[in-house]
């Protein structure tokens, strides 16, 4: 099966930050998050897709067509959920659904009112009216009914709390039993929406760290305790130890060290996704 998406050696230079190269392939049936600090790039990734910044080098295809161009006939078959909605201000949310729902040939007006509901959603006020948080559940309500292939989601869960952010994550499960599709996220708050993710995209200053199967991550990254010191020698597999603590990045042949060496750990347990992110990045 072809990717939905496929970024080739594309590199974008803005300002102090130097982006890419970066080369990404995103399936049908895969949900990816690009995480990374503040101004590592994330959000320009979602922006070159949606060939809103230009890249200065490299290709982008989406749904086998060229982004770059005067034809922007795809992007009907991609829905696009900024951090910032610019121009909505002085509309209701009606407003905004009468204008949006008839681009999109697929629009699934039931999901719409679902998520309306069951974010309470009054579509009578102006965007600007709104609050932060109910701002962001209205922008999602316009984003996920439009029944795409691909789905790009910038910060989803920002100025939700809890309850709000189990509620997208049930809706977005649903959206991906629906035919052939992908999402791409980039999120910061990678606690919230990681879990729901099949690759991790780790950036760091504009710069792909890796691509990360996050099964595969969870597997990898385990914690050791231990009665006493470690030998000064470098662990195989070693990322980090504090005293008596060990984390390891191959726990396979940092328990070979161990045995040969007849050292007993006294409690093991993986790492979260979170700690193991900020690990990465700070490595």
């Amino acid at each position: 099966m072809k990717p939905i998406m496929e970024f080739t050696n594309i590199e974008k230079r803005l300002d102090s930050l130097h982006i890419g190269p970066i080369n990404l392939s995103v399936e049908p049936g895969t949900i990816t998050t690009i995480v990374g600090t503040n101004g590592a790039g994330k959000s320009t990734l979602l922006k070159l897709m949606m060939n809103l910044v230009k890249p200065d080098q490299g290709n982008i295809k989406l749904l086998n067509s060229f982004v770059h161009g005067p034809d922007e006939n795809w992007k009907k078959n991609i829905s696009y959920q900024p951090q910032t909605a610019v121009g909505w201000n002085a509309f209701t949310g009606k407003s905004l659904r009468d204008f949006i729902a008839p681009l999109y040939p697929n629009w699934d007006e039931v999901l719409f009112k679902r998520i309306v509901e069951a974010f309470n959603i009054p579509l009578n006020k102006s965007f600007v009216a709104l609050s932060q948080g109910i701002q962001q559940k209205l922008k999602l309500a316009l984003t996920l009914p439009r029944n795409t292939s691909l789905l790009l989601l910038d910060e989803p869960t920002a100025y939700m709390d809890i309850p709000a952010k189990e509620q997208l994550m049930n809706f977005i499960v649903e959206w991906m039993e629906h035919g052939h599709r992908a999402i791409v996220m980039a999120s910061h708050q990678s606690a919230d929406i990681m879990k729901l993710s099949d690759y991790l995209v780790v950036l760091k200053q504009g710069k792909l760290i890796d691509i990360f199967e996050k099964e595969t991550l969870i597997d990898t990254h385990k914690q050791y305790w231990f009665n006493e010191a470690l030998p000064v020698e470098k662990v195989p597999g070693e990322l980090f130890r504090k005293a008596t603590q060990l984390i390891s990045n191959n726990p396979e042949r940092t328990e070979a060290y161990l045995h040969q060496h007849g050292i007993a750990w006294t409690a093991l347990e993986s790492l979260n996704l979170e700690e193991i992110i900020t690990l990465i990045l700070t490595k």
